[in-house]
This record gives structure tokens, sequence and C-alpha cells, in this order.
């Protein structure tokens, strides 16, 4: 497939968090088209596992989908920052936990169709406890998991939000059909 090539692009928005763009493109046939993106730093998602096997996620309230999920903890990487900081940063703010050891276990785009947001998860063991220290308007409580019980957790929509699946998923190796199996 051949890029899409950009002929002007405007940024009606900017935000703390995210800025967008409108990027007017043309396509390989000549014709014009626009493309929204939602520009984004990048973000951190970590599966903290503690040494009997529970997982650790943290329940907080989204605003944007009007409920309370559980989630892995995550974060956006502050300018410059390395994504390997990020997560040891993100872990000791929302759950208290330093990890001994951190391994990148998958790295995915949040939707390409509009955002340029790339999330890397991070496998996170050999824990130490500590007290957590969340972002002034963060409200978060923590919640261990079984591995056994992810499938439930996602059937009865608990755990709902794409990167806490697909962390789940990648540790877990399950393929998708047998989370909904009994």
């Amino acid at each position: 497939m051949q890029p899409e090539a950009v002929v002007r692009s405007e940024r009606p928005f900017s935000g703390r968090l995210i800025r967008v763009r409108v990027d007017t493109v043309r396509l390989a046939d000549g014709s014009e088209r626009q493309r929204e993106v939602v520009e984004h730093p990048g973000a951190v998602g970590i599966l903290p596992v503690l040494n009997d096997g529970a997982l650790v996620l943290v329940r907080q309230y989204r605003h944007a989908v009007g409920r309370t999920l559980l989630e892995i903890p995550a974060g956006t990487r502050e300018p410059g920052e390395d994504a390997e900081a990020c997560a040891h940063r993100e872990l000791a703010e929302e759950t208290g936990y330093r990890a001994g050891e951190l391994r990148e276990l998958v790295r995915f785009y949040v939707s390409p169709g509009w955002a340029d947001e790339e999330l890397i998860v991070y496998l996170a063991d050999d824990l130490e406890p500590g007290s957590a220290h969340p972002a002034e308007d963060e409200r978060l409580s923590l919640v261990e998991v079984r591995p056994e019980e992810v499938g439930r957790l996602i059937r009865q929509g608990q755990i709902a939000d794409s990167k806490t699946i697909v962390a789940l998923l990648a540790y877990l190796g399950l393929p998708l059909g047998q989370l909904w199996a009994g």
C-alpha cells in the first residue's frame, strides 16, 4: 500500500494530554480526503504479578465511559521519558509496588484509525510493596485477581478496556474463545 501524501495539516485543538490534527491527504487516485488524528505522547501499562500468581489491578472511575473499571496500572509518558522509566514510575504511583524486574509483554496501537498512541505493556514481577501516591485527580483501589477469574471478569464487563484485555491475553496466552467458555 502506498502512503497517503499530506497536502496540508491543521491543529484545531491542543490540550494537556492530546492534540488534534486534521490532515488533507492525496490518495493514489489523485482525490483528496481529510484524516482526523489524535496525537498522543504514548503510554505504558503494567501487569504486576505477585509471588503467588495473583494479578494486581486497579479499580477506578473513568469519566469518558461513565463507569468504574478494573484495569492494569497505566499512564502517559512525559515528554522525552523512556517507556520503561515511565512504567516504573506509574507502577509505584498507582500501586506502591516496586518491580525487581520489568519485561516488555506487548506493544500495540490503541486505535490506529484515528490516533497515533502506542501503548507498551510491561510484565512486572519480583515486587516489593510500598506506599502508593497516585495523581491528585486519581481515585484508585487495588484489587488482586486470580488468573482463573479473568474470563468471568471480562464477561461481566468489569474488565472492559482494551489495554487490560490485551495485556491479560498476552500474559495468559488464552484464545478469546476460551475467555467466554463456561
